[in-house]
């Protein structure tokens, strides 16, 4: 038969846990003094890394982004502000604003041509044509943040990715499961046909004629009926480069 353990017992295991509860509490905040102290550090010599490279983080943007990678590492988020160190050392902040509000009038002078919906890729080549090579290069990476920054506007606007691409959305339109496997499919050629869409998707045509239609009603795609075989081609130009085309390289 089992003996229960005295009340002196029950007060020497309570002042064995309380010390072990102590012990994890000195080591835990041991632990994070250090953390602290490294993170410090860490920003001080990133800050004198910025110091010395700011020339090649204004005008390369691969060392620009490998910069922004060190950044996240270390809880520094140059963006954060137009004002203070970061702004005053490089100009970065500066430099996505003007991004953004670039971004944003391309999204808006080739919404009719592409319903709010542009390949991020275009949008990219379109704001290098705009800034012109003394500019300095932009790069995707670029893009990206200064949509990112766009977002506290509220104004809708968001990176999507459809198949191997990534679309930028530029209008609050809300694509279903059947949209985005439609505009992967378009990726191929830059349109599909409803024959297309029932052959590859396995759908019936009331599927993909539905689907469609919906597309067309929103502006993301555009018909083209001249053809010989009589059969009706569903452009995209959010996945194919017809710019060049339509005349918005000016923009």
């Amino acid at each position: 038969m089992r003996r229960r353990p005295g009340i002196g017992g029950l007060q020497t295991a309570a002042a064995a846990r309380d010390q072990y509860r102590l012990l994890g509490e000195n080591v835990a905040k041991i632990r994070t003094d250090m953390m602290k102290e490294q993170l410090s550090t860490f920003r001080s010599q990133l800050e004198d890394f910025a110091r010395k490279h700011k020339n090649d983080i204004r005008k390369n943007p691969a060392f620009r982004s490998q910069f922004h990678e060190m950044c996240a590492k270390v809880g520094v988020d140059p963006l954060a502000s137009n004002k203070g160190f970061w702004a005053e050392l490089l100009g970065i902040g500066d430099f996505y604003y003007e991004l953004g509000v670039q971004i944003v009038d391309i999204c808006l002078a080739t919404r009719p041509l592409n319903g709010g919906l542009i390949n991020l890729q275009e949008l990219c080549n379109l704001l290098r044509q705009r800034r012109k090579s003394d500019r300095g290069v932009v790069s995707e990476d670029d893009c990206l943040r200064a949509i990112s920054k766009l977002k506290v506007l509220g104004s809708g606007f968001e990176v999507i990715s459809v198949g191997k691409k990534k679309l930028v959305r530029s209008v609050p339109t809300e694509l279903n499961k059947d949209h985005n496997e439609i505009l992967e499919l378009a990726q191929g050629q830059g349109f599909v046909t409803v024959d297309q869409v029932e052959r590859r998707l396995s759908w019936t045509s009331g599927r993909a004629i539905d689907a469609l239609d919906t597309l067309l009603d929103d502006g993301l795609a555009m018909i083209d009926d001249g053809h010989k075989d009589g059969k009706r081609r569903y452009w995209f130009p959010c996945v194919s480069p017809i710019s060049s085309l339509t005349g918005t390289d000016s923009l």
